[in-house]
């Protein structure tokens, strides 16, 4: 983006266009919307999106990819997953994005770059070239605020949050749904259809299958 002397922000015209989304300081906001994404800094606001209720639960709490070892992965149970995310929330750069509502906490993108994640070694879903490319793989948005295009601004602020720490590209592993409906459970990976409106292209197909369709591996040049 550019800024003219007034402050005001302008597309900028070697950029690709991922939504709506204009960022100053690490803060990406929508245009015309009340929709601010955010760095996830805050752990109390990652858990009111992908945390349990109950905090001895032993959920995925948005680690399962995250975590490079699945040993890790498979040890942290109940209260220590929550440790380990609230660890991740204070490290640079911190596990995803965040959506605002005002002052209320909406949505969560995760996004790191691939080489630490799970991703780095699953078999399923292949490596396209040697960039360190980074991958977004979870967006969830919370109840009563699902089909108001919050995703969509979930994941332009992570292609930004991405483009800022100096990310060469970018991936996502959405099912080729082809418009069919994906179980409420699984959605979280995304559709193609959600890529391509952020300027994302199909790279590759994958050997990954989620609530009966087929993942497509979603990449978007950031240099």
């Amino acid at each position: 983006m550019t800024f003219d002397h007034s402050g005001t922000i302008s597309p900028d015209p070697k950029r690709p266009r991922t939504g709506a989304i204009a960022g100053v300081g690490g803060r990406w906001q929508a245009d015309g919307m009340p929709i601010e994404v955010r760095p996830a800094t805050e752990f109390d606001d990652v858990a009111a999106v992908v945390g349990p209720k109950n905090p001895t639960s032993n959920v995925c709490f948005c680690l399962s990819y995250r975590l490079l070892s699945s040993r890790e992965n498979v040890e942290l149970r109940g209260p220590a997953r929550a440790e380990r995310v609230r660890e991740l929330c204070a490290l640079d750069p911190p596990p995803g994005v965040l959506a605002y509502d005002g002052d209320e906490v909406v949505g969560w993108a995760a996004v790191h770059p691939r080489a630490d994640t799970s991703f780095a070694k699953n078999r399923k879903i292949p490596h396209v070239d040697d960039l360190d490319v980074w991958s977004v793989w979870c967006i969830r948005v919370r109840p009563g605020h699902r089909k108001s295009g919050i995703s969509h601004h979930l994941l332009a602020g992570a292609v930004d949050f991405a483009r800022e720490h100096g990310a060469p590209a970018i991936e996502g592993y959405p099912v080729d749904n082809q418009g069919e409906k994906v179980d409420l459970t699984m959605a979280y990976v995304g559709t193609r259809a959600l890529f391509e409106r952020a300027g994302f292209t199909k790279a590759a197909d994958t050997d990954s299958v989620i609530s009966g369709f087929p993942r497509v591996l979603m990449r978007l040049d950031l240099r």
